[in-house]
């Protein structure tokens, strides 16, 4: 059976929405640079040979809209490459690569290009809701401990499928007692250990160069805040809840940017002369109450791991998106992993969180990650909105 591996990861650098370096830039022409970027790390491989391009996009409205996985090849110019868009919300760009992960080991295909994109500055207006209409509301009864049926209100938790992201966080936090302070903490060191990277070149190994209209190239990401103190963090005021705990600083930006990972068997790589930067053991995904979504990362990486025959303890680094530091605390906590081995080079705290792309953001910086600090098994796992978890677990080529 062919085994999945990657072999090639790029991502642009990630832009603040609304205010940022990427602004100016279509959402179609800002992936279109990336994926073709990505394409030319691998100039043994003829792009028309790409079996499908796979789309990971959360809002895929306007720029980004329209079947864009279609589009991006028609606008590489290989017409005859297929494609189609996805939506899993934030783990819109790990499905896809889950699902090329799926097609090689069925041996439906070979090569497989999986993009992410999210550019929030050109498909949503600037407010402290830009998602207002897009849910559909979901009042139903929920079991409480003792197997009563509850109104969902009675159990303190907002009877919505897709609640906002931040009410969520505050539900994890309280449920699973999540201070203010240990989430400032988590926040403090996800911007330092950003920055700490950027400093020592290490993103420069991921990014590649976007130009923007005006012929300017960005080439770093704008939402690392340098300088950041535990004093400031402490000092912002909640932003979801009266009196909670969920503040600016203590959970990822909104942002734009666009991701790729290039995906084929590893007999195909044989094939063409190339050596593979890691192999896919395994992807899961999860579910759980949506308003508890936050730590869906638990279950997704507990089955992962079991499909790979791996524990928590054999994984030497991990990449959990931080949405929020009060989901990504409890779970590293649930699954008994240390945090020296999590996000050890800052998260979307500090980098941002572009819905459809941070999955192959992510995968692209674990990649760079297992190689820079000379580490063989990687997990990256995130939470979903609508109350799901999704993981996968992947071993660096020596």
């Amino acid at each position: 059976m062919a085994e999945p591996v990657i072999v090639a990861v790029g991502r642009s650098a990630i832009g603040r929405a609304f205010k940022g370096s990427l602004i100016d830039v279509r959402a179609d022409d800002l992936l279109l640079q990336v994926t073709r970027s990505v394409l030319e790390r691998v100039p043994e491989l003829d792009p028309a040979q790409i079996d499908e391009v796979l789309l990971g996009c959360s809002l895929a409205a306007g720029e980004q809209g329209g079947n864009l996985g279609r589009v991006l090849p028609v606008m590489l110019g290989f017409d005859e490459v297929p494609g189609c868009t996805v939506n899993r919300y934030c783990a819109s760009s790990m499905q896809t690569t889950r699902m090329a992960e799926h097609a090689i080991r069925a041996g439906d295909g070979q090569v497989y290009l999986s993009v992410g994109l999210e550019s929030v500055s050109r498909v949503r207006q600037p407010g402290p809701d830009p998602l207002p209409e897009e849910r559909n509301r979901m009042f139903r009864p929920r079991p409480a401990a003792d197997g009563e049926w509850r109104d969902p209100r009675d159990l303190g938790l907002v009877p919505d499928a897709f609640v906002s992201m931040g009410e969520t966080a505050e539900n994890v936090a309280s449920r699973y007692g999540v201070s203010r302070l240990e989430m400032d903490e988590f926040a403090l060191r996800s911007q330092e250990l950003a920055d700490e990277r950027a400093r020592a070149g290490f993103w420069e190994r991921e990014i590649v160069p976007v130009t923007r209209p005006d012929g300017s190239v960005v080439a770093a990401d704008d939402s690392p805040r340098s300088g950041t103190t535990l004093a400031g963090l402490q000092a912002l005021d909640p932003v979801f809840r009266d009196g909670g705990r969920v503040t600016a600083g203590n959970c990822c930006p909104l942002n734009d940017g666009a991701a790729a990972v290039l995906v084929m068997s590893d007999t195909k790589a044989d094939q063409l002369g190339l050596r593979p930067l890691a192999r896919i053991l395994s992807t899961a995904v999860s579910a759980l109450s949506p308003e508890l979504m936050g730590v869906g990362p638990i279950e997704a990486s507990r089955r992962a791991l079991a499909k790979a025959g791996l524990s928590a303890g054999d994984i030497d680094l991990v990449e959990i998106n931080e949405a929020f530091a009060a989901q990504v605390i409890p779970s590293y906590r649930g699954l008994d992993l240390p945090l020296e081995k999590v996000n050890i080079n800052g998260g979307a705290i500090a980098l941002g969180h572009p819905f459809g792309m941070s999955g192959a953001r992510i995968t692209s910086t674990l990649v760079n990650s297992l190689d820079w600090h000379d580490k063989r098994i990687g997990l990256q796992a995130m939470c979903v909105a609508g109350g799901q978890g999704m993981a996968m677990v992947i071993e660096r080529c020596e």
